[in-house]
């Protein structure tokens, strides 16, 4: 079944379409991963991007990210509506993702949380690094989870309180 049947993206249809960053990649530093893939006009993202790393074809285009360019600044994750941008880092000793959250309350910092992976599974647990309340400029709350295993970067998509 696809995505648009099941509402869940398969990590290998990201990886195929070139939406996620490669391993060497995401071992020199952060790096945005969007998992933006419906045709809808939408575009916060680029316009927020100072390194002019995430190109579309038109308003209705779906968002690509040059992962050669990107930093992870967060900037984009920030002003995305959809929830649908994250950021992985796998350069430190123990690699993170920074996911948008918006339920209360909020996670503390140094609190464990649940990792859930795209379709709500349980992944295991993870330490919070830190937590960036919404704003005016991000409608959402942004925390950073760090967990042992690598591999978790491409699956964890939000996190459970408590």
């Amino acid at each position: 079944m696809s995505h648009f049947e099941t509402g869940i993206i398969d990590p290998l249809y990201l990886r195929e379409n070139g939406f996620l960053p490669s391993e060497e990649r995401q071992r020199k530093g952060p790096v945005a991963v969007i998992e933006c893939i419906q045709e809808i006009p939408c575009n916060p993202c680029v316009g927020a991007c100072q390194f002019d790393a995430i190109h579309m074809e038109g308003i209705n285009g779906i968002p690509h990210v040059d992962f050669a360019k990107c930093t992870g600044c967060m900037s984009c994750l920030k002003v995305c509506p959809g929830l649908a941008i994250f950021i992985q880092d796998r350069s430190r000793a123990t690699p993170s993702v920074i996911v948008p959250y918006e339920y209360l309350p909020l996670p503390t910092k140094g609190g464990t949380v649940t990792l859930l992976g795209r379709d709500g599974a349980v992944l295991g647990t993870g330490t919070v690094r830190f937590v960036l309340a919404a704003d005016k400029v991000s409608k959402s709350s942004l925390v950073s989870v760090e967990f042992d295993d690598p591999a978790l970067c491409e699956q964890v998509r939000n996190i459970r309180v408590g």
